[in-house]
Formats: C-alpha cells, sequence, structure tokens
C-alpha cells in the first residue's frame, strides 16, 4: 500500500474535502468521461445522496457541484472567477468546459439533493448523468467521495481501486507494525522511508518543489486567519476569534503577563485561523481532511515559533512522518466523517500532527509510533455532529483542541522509551470498529448531537 504525502496533502478549498474537494474532483472525472465518448451529450444532471445530500448545503456541495461542471478544479480555485461563473450558470442555465459544447444546466432543476437511504457504496454519494437534446439521460456514472478529497467510482470502489496499483516502492508497510520492523532492520526513520518511497514514484526536483509549496500554503492560511475577522457565511452568524485572541496574546507578551498555560492558546489560534478560513472557503490543504485542516498546521507552527531550536528545513521530516501514519490510518481504517465521525478526521489529524513533532523533536520511531497511538486512542468516539451541517461549530474549536491533544502526545512519547501497552495498530481498528458501530445520525448527517441541541440560527 502506498499513499503519496500529495494525496495526504492536497490543496484545496473549503469548507470540506469531502463534501466541497470531491464533488469538483468527481465532476472533473465526469467531463473527462464525456471527452472521451464518440458522440455529444447536450445536456448534465446531478444527484446527491447521503451525507452529500443531509449537510450538502453547509458544506457548499451545490456550489461544487456546479463549478465542477463548469470546469473548475479545487488545486488552482480562482474565488473570483468562481463567483462570477455560479452567477453565469445560474442565470443562464448552462455550462461550457473546455473541449465540450455549451451544455444545458440549470441547477434549480438538474441538481437533486435525494435525502433518501445513502448509495449502497459509501455514505458520500453522487450520479452524474449526461442528457441528450431530449432531456433523456444517455449516459451515467456513481461517484463516491470517500474522505480527503478522494474519489472513486462505483466499479473502482467495488474493485477495491483506492489500493497501490504502482510499481513496488522499497519500503511497502501496510501496518504500524511493519513500518516499525522496516525501520529497525534498515537503520531509517519514518520520514527516511517515505521518501525513499516517494522518490521512487517521482522526480526529486517535484517532491521537493510539492512539499514546500504544500507548506506554503498551510503557513499562508495560518496568517489569513490570524488577519482576518469578521462573520463566517452560513446563517450562524459566527464569529471569527483567531484574529482577537492572536492580537490580545501578542499584547500580553509584551507586558509579561502569560501564564504557562496561555501555550494552549497559542496552539488554538493557530489552527482556528485555518479552520476560519477553511469554513469562509478559502484555500486550505487538507491534512488529512478539510474539517481537520487546522491541526497539522498549528503543530508545526506552534513548533517554529515556540520550540527552540526549531527549523523550516525539518518541515519536510514533519509532513512526510505525519503522512505515513494518515496513510496507515486511511488504509485500514477511515479519515471520513461520514464513515466513522469526527474521530476520523480531527483524531486522524492529531495522530498524524504528534508523529511528526515527535519526529523533528528527535523521537526514535517506536517513539512516534506512540505518539500517534496516544493522540488518537484519546479522540476515539468522537462524533461528527456539524451545526446546521457547517464546519463551523464544533469543528474549529476542535481543531485547537487537536492540536494541544498532538502537542501533549508527542511530549509523553518523548518521556518514554517506545514501549506501551496498546500499539498503534490496535487503535486504528478500534477506531473502524468505533466508527462502524457509531449512529448514523452522528457522521456528517448533522441529525444527531449538537447538531439537534444547539439552535440553528
Amino acid at each position: 500500500m502506498f499513499l503519496s504525502v500529495f494525496d495526504m496533502f492536497k490543496v484545496g478549498l473549503g469548507p470540506s474535502s469531502s463534501h466541497t474537494i470531491g464533488p469538483i474532483v468527481a465532476a472533473a472525472r465526469f467531463l473527462d468521461h464525456l471527452r472521451a465518448q464518440p458522440f455529444q451529450v447536450a445536456g448534465l444532471r446531478a444527484s446527491l445522496h447521503g451525507s452529500l445530500a443531509f449537510t450538502g448545503v453547509g458544506h457548499a456541495t451545490d456550489r461544487a457541484v456546479i463549478l465542477g461542471l463548469a470546469g473548475f478544479r479545487a488545486d488552482d480555485y480562482d474565488a473570483a472567477k468562481a463567483e462570477a461563473a455560479l452567477e453565469v450558470v445560474k442565470a443562464e442555465a448552462h455550462v461550457s468546459p473546455d473541449r465540450l459544447p455549451d451544455l444545458h444546466f440549470d441547477p434549480s432543476v438538474d441538481l437533486l439533493f435525494d435525502y433518501g437511504p445513502p448509495l449502497p457504496g459509501h455514505a458520500n454519494g453522487m450520479k452524474l448523468h449526461g442528457t441528450d437534446s431530449q432531456g433523456d439521460v444517455i449516459i451515467s456514472e456513481t461517484y463516491y467521495s470517500i474522505g480527503g478529497g478522494f474519489v472513486l467510482t462505483e466499479k473502482e470502489l467495488a474493485e477495491g481501486a483506492d489500493t497501490d496499483t504502482g510499481a513496488p516502492v522499497p519500503y511497502p508497510f501496510h501496518t504500524a507494525a511493519e513500518m516499525l520492523s522496516m525501520a529497525e532492520r534498515s537503520g531509517k526513520s519514518i520520514a527516511d522511508m517515505k521518501r525513499a518511497n516517494e522518490l521512487s514514484r517521482m522526480p526529486h526536483a517535484d517532491f521537493d518543489r510539492g512539499l514546500t509549496r504544500i507548506w506554503d500554503v498551510m503557513n499562508a492560511c495560518i496568517d489569513r486567519g490570524l488577519a482576518t475577522d469578521g462573520i463566517l457565511p452560513g446563517g450562524l452568524n459566527v464569529k471569527r476569534r483567531a484574529k482577537g485572541i492572536h492580537d490580545a496574546l501578542l499584547a500580553e507578551r509584551g507586558m509579561n503577563l502569560q501564564a504557562p498555560h496561555t501555550i494552549n492558546d497559542w496552539m488554538s489560534t493557530y489552527a482556528m485561523a485555518v479552520n476560519e478560513e477553511n469554513a469562509a472557503g478559502g484555500q486550505v490543504v487538507t491534512a488529512p481532511t478539510n474539517g481537520a485542516a487546522g491541526v497539522v498546521p498549528a503543530t508545526i507552527r506552534y513548533w517554529l515559533d515556540h520550540v527552540p531550536g526549531a527549523t523550516v528545513t525539518r518541515v519536510p521530516e514533519f509532513l512526510l512522518t505525519a503522512a505515513a501514519i494518515g496513510g496507515l490510518i486511511k488504509f485500514n481504517a477511515s479519515i471520513s466523517g461520514a464513515e466513522c465521525g469526527c474521530q476520523a478526521e480531527v483524531g486522524s489529524a492529531a495522530a498524524m500532527a504528534a508523529a511528526g513533532l515527535c519526529a523533528v523533536m528527535g523521537g526514535s520511531p517506536e517513539q512516534v509510533e506512540n505518539a500517534a497511538e496516544i493522540a488518537l486512542e484519546h479522540h476515539l468516539g468522537m462524533t461528527c455532529d456539524p451545526v446546521k451541517g457547517l464546519v463551523q461549530v464544533p469543528c474549529i474549536e476542535r481543531n485547537g483542541l487537536g492540536a494541544i491533544k498532538a502537542v501533549s502526545a508527542a511530549s509523553l512519547a518523548i518521556r518514554g522509551d517506545g514501549t506501551h501497552f496498546v500499539p498503534l495498530d490496535a487503535a486504528i481498528e478500534t477506531m473502524r470498529q468505533t466508527g462502524m458501530d457509531m449512529s448514523e445520525k452522528y457522521k456528517e448527517t448533522a441529525l444527531g448531537g449538537l447538531a439537534v441541541n444547539v439552535p440553528n440560527c
């Protein structure tokens, strides 16, 4: 099993990797499918199912589908152009993607939210159809947005196409136990093994450039969030708080008023800055999802800004270690809130961040694995219950607490020798089982938990 660091960390837009980025990716794939056909279609239709329907408006899924069918991509999203295109599509009821004719598409009629049972393959399902000039469907495809911006067709999901089919990599670990065994035999760190795997698939220059961009986008997202205030969109009237907290922390620092526990506020404000940007539809990096996008960058920023000896040259080591842990979780359980609740999103992100921090602080592979296990274990059972289906409450603050747990987990692991009672593999399997047992109303449908016990207006 090989998942690239660039699969785990993808540049995209908010507010959701599965509900926003995934549908844009699916729409782009469907357009490519149409371009490959020997016939032309005259129109398009789409239907959203399961969690994509129940929280689709709050997660901007409808916008994502419209923009995706209009030819927009998540990794080079231009907000101003997107807004203009949305107005044209809604007013003129057609899209004009490259290398296809103008296609009839009236979102008010041709985009359906199906609140019935979810499609059989995954909680996040969508169907895309091409129609002829009479409006009859002549080609269809079913897509599943399986978390973190990953998208599979119905056939790919059935065939297990989310597993690696490329050339063999030098360190093909499928479990944490295998990872530790390979590290012991090779004498390499987890990051070194991950780097070797990556470089077996891509040129060194592309790899370095890609990692630099990931951190640049993450860091820029923090900075934008710390500089922006106001009210988040969506109707809950949630106030941006990161800027105000950060301004107060800076003022207090100059007055020597900060208590030791104030470091938690620094971690939280970095994470909240990212997730406020995500909630506003800004550019973020899936880490491993949008809903959990603040944990990893906040932990890196905490390390760079507050830990003596930290240097940006080691950020790639952090990201590679985190990606290795994220890949294990995705392969053996899930990173999708619609599948396993928020334990699969913020819990996975905290495990990744804890592992990365432990590594750059000098932790052995055994200590890194321990850090990831501690962080994940103490998110087990966390539900996904977004109020009004928006990635705001409780998601923004949860990222702050996820970062705090990640730092604590890394610190505890560093204090030990790497031996511990619960293996990471056991924590991952427990997360998977807990997610399967969890009621659907606690898995990103906004039908339970805080979503029904907090007023939506």
